[in-house]
């Protein structure tokens, strides 16, 4: 990580990666804990998501305009993860507040090293490819958060009528670039038929990916963010610790993409997933004949569609079909494939003792 921006003339001017990095990732329980959260997890290759993430990072932008927002408990174990990282690496947040706060944070630090700073934030736990059409994409929405000064995200065209995603709906295309929308409505996860019907009506899934010049967004904050807009004074005295004691938690998403008319979007043009759930590794990982998943010291017999997930000992799954067994931290869980996105339910179920032990 120590390329300079002089000697890459393909990254755009003022570009600045910020890679969210906060969440424990609860879904992938027991493997994913408060010490080695999901981004450390090989849910899609044998490396962990947060290295693919800074992989496509570094192809925007040269190290020292790239950083991980995370809490201080998280700097140690990322950086045993992946030596390459330094302190430098990272915008350490005072405290866990929601995507709103940090994202409003990390475009006042952005502003204060440049002020036409254009922030392309990005989350550490997703798998995309092919890259070179990611890097594409991400450059044409510099251009138009540069440009029209919008708020600027990157939607997915989906392949599937999913029911676990957010959407976002395509509105009139920008007069002056027409590659991206105006973004007429955000939708929060649908049930089947609607989810059928958001794709037939070209939908796009929200991924989450964000670009926008960092003095807009602080614009739009001021106008629209109740939430966070009368702790910005902190900000502006220098006094990070106090802005996050007194922000509301809130997502960006509510705080100012559903209020402002400054959105726009851009359709995808690489594959996206965000590995929401254990069954996801079936579409990140490659499966054996049977259509199983196997990683570490996992074996399946007479069985197909499962997903095996081993991070010490030997597990073995026998005559079993579509279903999940996970041995890490000491603890080894089976549940049906389906009911993946319910593991929340199932922690709820177990007090903290059973969960950790």
């Amino acid at each position: 990580m120590s390329v300079r921006a002089s000697e890459s003339p393909q990254f755009r001017a003022h570009a600045w990666i910020t890679i969210l990095a906060g969440g424990v990732g609860s879904r992938f329980w027991p493997a994913s804990t408060p010490e080695a959260p999901k981004p450390l997890l090989n849910l899609a290759s044998d490396r962990p998501l947060l290295q693919d993430t800074l992989e496509r990072a570094q192809a925007l932008a040269p190290a020292e305009r790239i950083s991980i927002l995370a809490g201080p408990h998280l700097v140690g174990p990322f950086s045993r993860a992946i030596p390459s990282l330094t302190s430098a690496s990272f915008w350490v947040e005072p405290a866990a507040r929601g995507t709103a706060p940090v994202l409003t944070w990390a475009a006042w630090k952005a502003v204060q090293h440049d002020p036409d700073a254009v922030l392309v934030s990005l989350h550490s736990d997703h798998v995309i490819d092919p890259t070179a059409a990611f890097v594409e994409r991400v450059n044409t929405a510099i251009d138009v958060a540069q440009n029209e000064g919008m708020l600027v995200t990157i939607g997915a065209v989906p392949d599937r009528p999913e029911i676990g995603y957010g959407y976002l709906q395509p509105g009139e295309p920008l007069p002056t670039s027409p590659a991206a929308r105006r973004v007429a409505a955000f939708h929060e996860k649908p049930d089947a038929e609607t989810a059928e019907r958001y794709l037939e009506d070209g939908f796009l899934w929200n991924t989450g990916i964000f670009i926008w010049r960092a003095s807009v967004l602080l614009e739009e904050v001021r106008a629209h963010a109740p939430e966070i807009e009368p702790a910005l004074h902190h900000l502006e005295a220098g006094n990070e610790d106090a802005f996050f004691a007194e922000v509301k938690p809130v997502s960006i998403d509510v705080a100012v993409l559903e209020r402002s008319s400054r959105v726009a979007c851009l359709a995808s043009t690489f594959r996206w997933d965000d590995v929401g759930t254990w069954d996801a590794l079936s579409r990140t990982r490659p499966t054996d004949a049977q259509g199983n998943v196997v990683a570490g010291a996992g074996h399946v017999v007479e069985g197909h569609d499962n997903i095996i997930w081993s991070d010490d000992e030997r597990l073995i799954v026998w005559g079993l079909d579509d279903v999940v067994a996970v041995r890490a931290n000491g603890v080894t869980v089976v549940f049906p494939k389906h009911r993946a996105p319910e593991l929340k339910t199932l922690l709820n179920a177990l007090d903290s003792d059973e969960a950790t032990r």
